[in-house]
């Protein structure tokens, strides 16, 4: 490469700096305006209105301001979170895009609750501790800013644990399909699966209702068991996966390895292997896999989760496919493999 074109190629990389700094100066926007129209409600309110909103409507039906919310919606609609359109010769409506649709409440893709616990002032607050949890062994950055760790504080805290069960909820009804149309032949020939962690039910519910030769288990701790609702198929038992699991032919986990250190997976997995048979059971693990596909446009989301569990957990990260290979051997397993889905998450199947 000739000394002009090192140059130019500088200049230009200097000019996309100039503008990309300002995406870190107020990147934390972005989600504070989303959350912002969650909590009014907007998504809900044109979609219960069934066609595009102007302002003044909008404006009536949320109670809201209408000069402050047309710089929201000024804001969203930028960002095509929310799209403008004609109404009328000379009125403008707004109306759903494919990414405000996930902003509805109770809406089929709906990512709301996972946007709500991340935007949490309480787990906010343990961002700002990142750097001294990289610097030095010590508590949480979670537990720095919240005097608790994150599990602690939600048994304290029973709206924050109810967050938390939400989140796990909502990402459930997004993975759990992509696991059901992405191989639904790892459920093949069970007769019994015991969700560990599995917080509200919705995942096990969801595979049940699609393999409905299986006994669902839900396994977490009593106090999330105990405001579980019940579902068909299932029975909701309370207990500590670090003391037992029941049996069952398969154990399964869905975003819950993650949270914690491979001295403690270890642990989980040895007990797990101990509730599984020995000849044909089995441990089904939903968690990202790092590193397996640059290609991959949710490759970002796997790096972003992983800087959450540095900041909400005390030895929780995420894996890639040699780390996951440590665990799983440690635990006694004798072999795995992994499936991609249309997800954030892999499949993981390991066998004793």
């Amino acid at each position: 490469m000739e000394k002009g074109d090192i140059k130019v190629r500088g200049v230009e990389e200097d000019g996309i700096a100039e503008v990309d700094i300002w995406n870190y100066v107020f990147g934390f926007v972005n989600m504070a305006v989303v959350k912002c129209a969650i909590e009014l409600g907007i998504a809900d309110a044109i979609e219960n209105h069934g066609s595009p909103m102007t302002l003044s409507e909008l404006t009536t039906a949320l109670g809201c301001e209408p000069s402050r919310l047309y710089r929201i919606m000024r804001f969203l609609v930028h960002y095509q979170i929310f799209k403008e359109e004609p109404i009328s010769q000379d009125s403008i409506g707004f109306s759903l895009t494919p990414l405000s649709r996930r902003l509805i409440r109770r809406g089929e893709k709906s990512m709301t609750a996972l946007i709500l616990l991340e935007s949490n002032p309480a787990m906010l607050a343990s961002w700002h501790s990142l750097s001294a949890r990289v610097l030095e062994s010590g508590n949480s950055p979670f537990e720095a800013a919240n005097g608790k760790d994150i599990w602690s504080y939600a048994e304290a805290n029973p709206g924050h644990s109810k967050l938390i069960d939400e989140a796990m909820a909502c990402d459930a009804r997004v993975a759990v399909p992509a696991v059901i149309e992405g191989c639904p032949e790892v459920f093949d020939g069970l007769g019994s699966l015991v969700d560990v962690g599995g917080g509200n039910g919705t995942a096990l519910s969801m595979l049940v209702k699609a393999f409905p030769w299986i006994r669902g288990i839900n396994f977490d701790l009593p106090r999330v068991v105990a405001v579980a609702p019940k579902f068909d198929g299932i029975e909701n038992v309370g207990g500590d996966m670090f003391e037992c699991v029941p049996n069952a032919d398969a154990a399964f986990f869905m975003w819950v390895l993650h949270d914690w250190g491979d001295e403690e997976c270890i642990k989980i997995l040895k007990i797990c292997r101990e509730a599984i048979p020995q000849d044909k059971g089995k441990v089904i693990i939903v968690e990202a896999v790092l590193g397996e596909d640059k290609d991959d446009k949710l490759d970002f989301v796997r790096l972003m989760l992983d800087m959450a569990m540095m900041a909400h957990t005390y030895k929780g990260k995420e894996r890639t496919l040699k780390e996951w290979g440590y665990v799983l051997e440690e635990a006694g397993f004798s072999r795995f493999n992994v499936k991609p889905i249309h997800a954030v998450q892999s499949v993981i199947e390991a066998y004793p």
